[in-house]
């Protein structure tokens, strides 16, 4: 491709997404297609000849952007709604066209000095102390995998040598989280060679915080019966829930038993950069390790998961694997990101990051987050209101968990199983709009339904359009399912 090429091409390619981020309900907020439907649309082999980019562009109106769920769309309210802001797509760009490996600081180094920086300023917004060193990886995933590599690693067992198998003289190592952690931290385990067997999960209060008390005793059973525990980890900002951990009451136990102790943040943890929210990483500047991901809450587009670690000298013995095709002669003076993590390969995420945050400005940031607070709060408001619906768990940051649940209706083992089936069918029809997504999860062996706010687009009449839509499928569904699911 020329350069007038790519200008003429580039341009009508700018136009387009300028159009489809200032018109997003052309779209179904979720995909309206069959599975199979976007394949059976494009040709199965690949073309023999080059291809003009327009129409390359028209498949992307015609097939792609039709068969996608649009989390850029500001009726998202599933999982953690989330935005990729112009600045972010721009940053995205600037990227793509440097097309830089940032994985030694000689292979990239405005790359890896931004990357110390703008986490640096990440670290200051969150109110984190500056001994955490940061870096970029693509997700939370990674981040809280290679924090329990990390904890492994400060046992001094040689499990990065000798590894774990056919070991007698290990003990059966243990890691802790809350029964509401992300499955990602199971998944880590499983990678990591503790196996599901090796993690521990703690029971949680009514607010669906782990009882510190519970851990503290399962601890205590495990060091007695001969095992090893390692690690702990605390969620700020629970997946179906949102709850927060008790961190400082997490924090000294940590301490007395020499345990490591990682934050998963990744939602809840960019509220902190509101002072009436800071409380969220209460306990947190105690922690060895902790995650939060900008591109959930902090309009920066995916992926990109912010990684802080208080000891980086640990996390380098965890990972540091140089080749001699890969030493260079300053590599004692400068911080080469390949020795921090399990990739070698490194994007330049730091600069969609760098650009949001200096686009937005701190203050502009808490202003966003702010609005979503007191949207989700206004829409806890109609739950609470109303007689036929019914909140299911606090709502601290700006997702609610809630239920229809018909004020006629008698409390009994059936109500809770049809209770159940009325929800599930309620959010098909909701989602099968077009207008709004919403995604559910269970509470109590209760189908939950989540709204969560977090897109730069939503606004209380996108809200108001979901509370409508929920009401008037509410009651359809009921006067259509109780008489044929519920005896007299």
């Amino acid at each position: 491709m020329d350069s007038e090429s790519f200008r003429l091409d580039g341009y009508r390619l700018i136009d387009w997404i300028a159009e489809y981020l200032e018109h997003p309900e052309r779209y179904p907020v979720l995909a309206q297609v069959e599975p199979g439907q976007v394949e059976r649309a494009l040709p199965k082999e690949p073309p023999e000849e080059p291809e003009p980019l327009e129409a390359i562009l028209q498949d992307v109106e015609k097939i792609i952007a039709p068969g996608l769920t649009h989390w850029n769309h500001p009726g998202f309210f599933a999982y953690f709604a989330i935005t990729g802001s112009g600045p972010g797509i721009l940053g995205e760009l600037l990227s793509a066209a440097f097309n830089v490996n940032a994985m030694l600081w000689r292979t990239a180094p405005a790359a890896t000095e931004l990357e110390e920086l703008v986490l640096g300023w990440l670290r200051q917004l969150l109110g984190l102390p500056p001994e955490f060193m940061g870096l970029i990886n693509d997700t939370a995933s990674v981040s809280s995998l290679c924090a329990i590599a990390a904890a492994r690693e400060a046992l001094g067992l040689r499990i990065r040598e000798e590894g774990l198998a056919g070991r007698a003289d290990l003990p059966r190592l243990r890691l802790y989280t809350s029964e509401q952690a992300h499955s990602s931290i199971e998944k880590a385990a499983i990678v990591l060679g503790l196996g599901q067997a090796g993690v521990k999960k703690i029971a949680v209060d009514e607010e669906f915080r782990l009882r510190s008390r519970d851990l503290e005793a399962a601890i205590k059973k495990d060091l007695k019966a001969g095992c090893k525990p390692f690690c702990v980890v605390a969620t700020v900002g629970t997946t179906s829930t949102t709850s927060v951990d008790p961190v400082p009451e997490i924090a000294d136990i940590c301490r007395r038993y020499n345990l490591w102790l990682h934050v998963d943040a990744a939602y809840a943890g960019a509220a902190a950069i509101l002072p009436e929210k800071r409380w969220a990483l209460a306990g947190c500047k105690r922690a060895d390790s902790i995650v939060v991901n900008p591109h959930k809450w902090l309009f920066v587009p995916i992926d990109c998961s912010a990684f802080y670690c208080r000891h980086p000298s640990i996390l380098r013995q965890a990972f540091s694997l140089v080749p001699e095709y890969l030493r260079t002669s300053e590599e004692d003076r400068v911080r080469n990101f390949m020795d921090y993590g399990i990739q070698l390969g490194r994007r330049f995420r730091a600069l969609k990051l760098w650009m949001v945050l200096r686009a937005f400005g701190a203050e502009g940031l808490r202003q966003r987050l702010r609005d979503h607070v007191a949207l989700a709060e206004r829409f806890q408001g109609w739950i609470e209101a109303s007689p036929d619906f019914e909140p299911l768990a606090p709502v601290p940051f700006s997702v609610v968990c809630f239920r229809s649940r018909p004020q006629d209706l008698s409390a009994c083992p059936e109500t809770e199983a049809y209770l159940n089936l009325l929800n599930e069918r309620m959010l098909e029809a909701v989602n099968g709009t077009g207008d709004v997504f919403l995604s559910h999860t269970k509470i109590n062996e209760k189908f939950a339904l989540r709204l969560a706010i977090g897109n730069l687009g939503t606004t209380e009449a996108h809200v108001r359009r979901a509370w409508e839509l929920l009401q008037e499928h509410a009651m359809r569904l009921d006067a259509e399912l109780r008489p044929a699911t519920l005896k007299d």
